[in-house]
């Protein structure tokens, strides 16, 4: 039970670096690959800390509004 919680968890960050990499061009962020690295990478602290994140992460997952 407990590898499954841990590859569902892998699944969920992973999944979360993909969409929001794809989806990097429609947020506020600077165009450098270093940036989307890190913060594709960081997502889900900045997620929880960051309110403009969490707004910039609703842009790359769902587009523009």
């Amino acid at each position: 039970m407990v590898k499954l919680i841990g590859i569902l968890v892998l699944v969920v960050y992973l999944g979360g670096i993909w969409k929001f990499s794809k989806g990097y061009s429609n947020t506020n962020f600077n165009r450098s690959l270093p940036t989307r690295l890190m913060l594709s990478l960081l997502w889900p602290v900045l997620l929880v800390m960051n309110p403009a994140f969490r707004q910039n992460f609703t842009k790359a997952l769902k587009g523009r509004d």
